[in-house]
């Protein structure tokens, strides 16, 4: 496998936490650069507080990141690593919980005896049945670094978004426009959300819209309290 399908298959297995890091690094910054922006007239302020705050969130994310992906691949290998007769064991106690269920929504005794007579008498085929059904925590395709550097440069680059109009435009014209970048982003996220989670795309589009206003509006409460 070269290094461009290495890097495609990551970049699939890595959606959501591209998603999750573009939401955050966006939210957060925004609500940092735009209480900053409303609480002093000087660009060179807002870029540092600004560039500050998104390598920080960049980085705090990424470690995050990488600590849960590490934690899911050691889960799904310890499962993967039990025995014979545990995973016997298993299928046993989940058989009988299925019969007994049966019985108490009004399936017959007998009826449900008989279903947990099929299961101890092949106990492959419950188990392949099993595992199609509620798959087993499969070891993730990407790394947990692989996770942890596709949070790092999304969230980084999302929070650059509301940044770098201060760096290039005069004062004024950089808030209009941090806010209109910022908010085209985030449409787009909201929109991205509910087509990964397979989601109503218009409520999770308001949901994304209110929590970044939300973090503006705590950063524009805070810059005024400290100025």
């Amino acid at each position: 496998m070269n290094l461009i399908d290495r890097l495609a298959k990551s970049l699939r297995a890595s959606t959501g936490d591209i998603v999750f890091g573009m939401e955050d690094g966006t939210v957060s910054v925004f609500g940092l650069v735009f209480g900053v922006a409303l609480s002093t007239n000087n660009s060179q302020v807002v870029l540092l507080a600004g560039a500050t705050g998104a390598a920080a969130a960049a980085v705090s994310m990424m470690a995050g990141s990488y600590l849960d992906a590490a934690t899911q691949q050691d889960q799904a290998r310890a499962l993967a690593r039990r025995t014979k007769a545990q995973r016997e064991a298993e299928d046993a106690a989940l058989a009988q919980r299925i019969a007994t269920r049966l019985q108490a929504a009004g399936v017959p005794p007998e009826q449900a005896a008989a279903f947990r007579g099929a299961v101890d008498a092949t106990p492959g085929a419950f188990a392949a049945i099993r595992d199609e059904i509620v798959p087993q925590n499969p070891v993730a395709e990407a790394s947990p670094l692989a996770h942890a550097l596709w949070m790092f440069v999304s969230d980084l680059f999302a929070g650059a978004v509301p940044v770098v109009p201060f760096a290039l435009l005069p004062f004024e014209e950089a808030r209009i426009v941090s806010v209109v970048v910022t908010s085209a982003l985030l449409l787009a996220l909201g929109v991205g959300r509910g087509l990964v989670a397979g989601r109503n795309v218009l409520r999770t589009t308001l949901e994304t819209v209110c929590v970044a206003a939300a973090a503006a509006a705590a950063g524009v409460g805070i810059g005024r309290l400290v100025s």
